[in-house]
């Protein structure tokens, strides 16, 4: 793994076999997280692939019974 520079503007540019392995495109988003003197780098699914995340779970909402009135 080849390290890489920080620009003057604070980019990096992320190696292509980085980028092949995790299939990353253009607009993909990735969160920065510290974490122990170090810096992970996760990437954010789509909000199209948390559908069915959480099957089984009731999404009626419930709300007060002064607010069903």
């Amino acid at each position: 793994m080849d390290p890489v520079t920080v620009s003057s503007k604070y980019q990096v540019v992320i190696p292509r076999q980085i980028r092949e392995q995790f299939n990353l495109k253009p607009g993909n988003k990735i969160i920065f997280i510290p974490y122990d003197h170090t810096l992970r780098v996760v990437i954010v699914p789509p909000i199209e692939q948390a559908m069915g995340m959480f099957e089984g779970i009731d999404t009626d909402p419930q709300r007060e019974k002064a607010d069903r009135e």
